[in-house]
């Protein structure tokens, strides 16, 4: 593959790392875009983002992520970040049963705010810490069937299936996209009129403006 710039890429997704403060949301995106983990990471104030891209197939994906805080004070400036955003990871600790109980509430406010097509993924995040396991795997599982979400256990520390679940979402979120042009294609090339055929130019220009397939 020939090198390409940091400024060359082939899609842009925008995605937000969502769940209670303490979670692991901060440490789970230092982990995909740097390969880091910080024991005393401080709570997220507002908003912040990483970005990194990955292959899918032959295309370039740039992800741009953004991790919102989890407290309650924060919440009126953070539902702004919903918008755009086409994937979404919904973090819970498995240690704390607590943030497991907030997913729903997390879930309703995602759904109040972004694209009812966003791909979302509910994460347990701290797998490791299996001798303080609060949430079992197989109520993770059973809740996002229940919500139609995608479903993978975390650990930000050891470094398990992070870059797996980034990387589930990133490319669901492509193939949606893909889907989409290849609609829009088939359309076009359904609607290009036979000889003879006269062509309103107004029309025209109104496909333009509304063929864009964005998520």
């Amino acid at each position: 593959m020939a090198f390409r710039s940091e400024d060359d890429y082939d899609y842009l997704f925008k995605g937000v790392l969502i769940g209670d403060s303490g979670v692991g949301k901060s440490n789970l995106l230092s982990r995909f875009t740097r390969n880091e983990f910080s024991l005393d990471s401080k709570s997220t104030i507002g908003v912040e983002f990483a970005t990194r891209s990955i292959q899918v197939d032959d295309k370039l994906i740039k992800a741009q992520i953004w991790d919102t805080a989890g407290q309650e004070r924060y919440r009126a400036i953070t539902s702004a970040y919903y918008r755009g955003a086409v994937g979404a990871l919904l973090v819970y600790d498995v240690t704390r049963h607590v943030t497991f109980e907030n997913v729903e509430r997390w879930l309703k406010e995602l759904r109040e705010h972004s694209d009812s097509n966003i791909v979302v993924m509910l994460v347990g995040n701290k797998s490791d810490l299996r001798h303080l396991r609060a949430v079992t795997p197989e109520e993770g599982q059973e809740l996002a069937e229940r919500e139609g979400l995608y479903f993978m256990e975390t650990s930000a520390l050891e470094s398990t299936n992070v870059e797996t679940a980034f990387k589930q979402v990133l490319t669901q979120i492509y193939k949606i996209v893909s889907k989409r042009a290849l609609e829009a294609g088939e359309a076009a090339a359904a609607a290009v009129p036979g000889k003879g055929q006269t062509i309103n130019v107004d029309e025209v220009t109104a496909t333009k403006k509304t063929g864009c397939c964005s998520v």
